[in-house]
């Protein structure tokens, strides 16, 4: 198990360190900014959404290593898909980091989004896990801003 946790820390720092998508694509028509008023997180969600594909996806912005990490590996498995399939996508990882420890959870179908299913062991961290996503989805949506509070 600790081998995992340390795999898990790796990936997340990989990907702080190396934000994939970090960056406004050229072709976006979508956006929106969130913002998670406890930690100070801010950040910019940018979506080429083209007859209900996300077509390409990027962030911009500053924030904790877990919220980073978060956008980083949220816009590559986001690349691609219909709107339902983001949807989701989203509610499957939504129900693993909200969810309580005593509940087992099946994050088999999250993709490489497990490496992010500990911090529901940090209730404070889970709003920054989360905050990427209701951003994306309120761009999606056509909202302008999203917040975790």
């Amino acid at each position: 198990m600790q081998e995992l946790r340390e795999l898990y820390q790796s990936v997340i720092l990989d990907h702080t360190k190396k934000p994939r998508n970090f960056l406004r694509p050229a072709g976006a028509n979508r956006e929106a900014k969130g913002h998670n008023p406890l930690c100070g997180d801010e950040l910019e969600v940018y979506v080429e959404l083209d007859d209900g594909v996300v077509r390409d996806v990027g962030f911009q912005g500053s924030g904790c290593a877990i919220s980073k990490a978060s956008a980083s590996l949220m816009t590559e498995a986001v690349k691609g898909m219909t709107l339902e399939e983001v949807e989701r996508l989203f509610g499957g990882f939504h129900r693993v980091v909200t969810s309580d420890l005593r509940t087992r959870v099946d994050a088999s179908g999250l993709g490489k989004l497990e490496v992010l299913t500990g911090v529901r062991e940090f209730p404070m961290r889970v709003k920054c896990a989360t905050l990427a996503w209701h951003t994306l989805r309120a761009a999606l949506h056509g909202e302008k801003s999203a917040s975790t509070e």
